[in-house]
């Protein structure tokens, strides 16, 4: 009778804890008729955005952005200046505090969630798998994935090889978190689960921050081919992974301090980006 009355009083803490969380109001609250997009077709806008997590200390100001489709857009900046934040604004992880962010000329927050985020797939610098099969890891939250998918998505994100040696394939527990697979090998797990859902907008946020040489190499090399033809947004602090952007955004004191392609920010001898590039770089 006392071991019971001891998980009773360890379930009712846990049980708080939990409907705590369930009970959290939604912060982010769809539109009472929220209008259905598909197809991304010409170009995401930033228009005077701003953004605090606290009032008093504002994140973001006056950010003024437009991102054409088929673009590689790269951002960059220093620690903590809101590279991430401005990638999370466009998938509506968070709302704005100021101005408005258009796709295809429809305010974000007039658009149906469900079909925001169908838009988008976004592989974060920390990827998350859950202690069960490669496969179900890759094909989470999808329905009818045939084999042949399966394989094709797996060899464009360069991780069939390394499957095919584990234990049991595709049927290969991988553990809490992961914990079977070196950084590399989960990132490419993240990439094949995003080339499956064949994003329209693709948004890499410190992808390979985290990663050695030759790991960086075959996700970088998996990139390149999930980026072909898709609207891409890359945060990065590694400036050898953007030099081929389309344009660099370069971030500093909460707005935009640059914009231009690599070739343009590298001679603006004041510029953040030439200071960053230096940092990493050398002369």
């Amino acid at each position: 009778m006392s071991t019971v009355a001891n998980r009773i009083q360890e379930s009712s803490a846990s049980g708080e804890r939990i409907f705590e969380i369930l009970d959290y109001d939604v912060e982010i609250k769809e539109n009472e008729n929220p209008v259905e997009i598909k197809y991304f077709k010409d170009k995401i806008e930033l228009l005077d955005v701003s953004f605090y997590y606290d009032k008093e200390k504002i994140i973001l100001e006056n950010i003024n952005l437009d991102i054409k489709k088929s673009e590689r857009i790269a951002i960059v900046g220093s620690s903590g200046v809101g590279k991430s934040t401005l990638a999370d604004l466009i998938a509506r992880f968070y709302d704005v505090t100021g101005g408005s962010i258009l796709i295809d000329g429809i305010d974000i927050k007039k658009i149906k969630i469900d079909s925001l985020r169908n838009l988008i797939g976004m592989v974060p610098q920390e990827t998350i798998l859950f202690n069960d099969t490669i496969r179900n890891n890759i094909i989470f939250g999808m329905e009818n994935v045939s084999e042949r998918d399966l394989i094709d998505v797996t060899k464009f994100a360069n991780a069939y090889d390394f499957i095919l040696e584990t234990e049991n394939g595709f049927e290969t527990i991988l553990g809490e978190r992961g914990l079977k697979l070196s950084g590399g090998q989960k990132q490419r797990i993240a990439i094949a689960r995003t080339i499956l859902r064949n994003p329209q907008i693709l948004i890499l946020d410190e992808a390979t921050s985290s990663l050695d040489t030759e790991s960086e190499r075959l996700v970088q090399d998996a990139f390149e081919k999930l980026m072909s033809n898709r609207t891409s947004i890359i945060i990065a602090h590694r400036l050898s992974t953007v030099r081929n952007s389309d344009r660099i955004i370069a971030l500093d004191d909460r707005t935009i301090m640059q914009v231009g392609n690599h070739d343009e920010l590298i001679k603006q001898e004041k510029g953040i980006y030439k200071k960053l590039y230096e940092l990493q770089f050398g002369n």
